[in-house]
């Protein structure tokens, strides 16, 4: 039995150096949990955003990106683009399903609240969803749009932000 069934969630702010590993987060995020809802040649196109790390940690270092740790260890990350706007949520696949996505999550909305946003608003995978829902997320629109050649759809979805008295 393992005494760690819940290991410890912390979040940090992204540091420069986290770059080639959050490139890699996101490509393994996205090659093995979105599988059933995206072809192959989907995923690849997709994860290609990352191929570029030094554009791609460029991308995350301007916006408010928190990274989630479990032992010390760099497990996912999530972007806050303008105070109403996650960009991004990842989450490597050995982490799944640990709360490093509620946690990340719940403290984008946090910061969208003190920011003085009323909402919060997402381009959802297929894959996450469910996810999304489960926290309060509504589905607005179904979106598709071009990634290397090739067709990706997702649904934006928005949660209503109530500022804490």
């Amino acid at each position: 039995m393992n005494a760690t069934a819940h290991p410890t969630i912390a979040l940090r702010p992204m540091l420069p150096a986290d770059a080639p590993l959050l490139a890699e987060i996101f490509r393994a995020s996205i090659m093995e949990l979105t599988a059933e809802d995206y072809s192959e040649a989907q995923r690849e196109a997709w994860a290609s955003a990352a191929d570029d790390e030094a554009a791609f940690g460029a991308r995350l270092a301007k916006l408010l990106t928190l990274v989630g740790t479990m032992q010390g260890s760099p497990v996912g990350f999530a972007s806050l683009k303008a105070p109403d706007f996650i960009d991004m949520l990842y989450i490597h696949p050995a982490a799944a399903e640990n709360g490093v996505a509620t946690t990340l999550v719940a403290a984008l909305e946090k910061l969208a609240v003190a920011r003085g946003a009323a909402k919060l608003t997402v381009d959802v995978s297929d894959s996450a969803t469910e996810f999304f829902r489960k926290r309060g997320y509504m589905p607005q629109t179904r979106n598709t749009r071009t990634v290397g050649g090739e067709w990706l759809a997702n649904t934006t979805m928005e949660k209503k932000l109530v500022a804490k008295e």
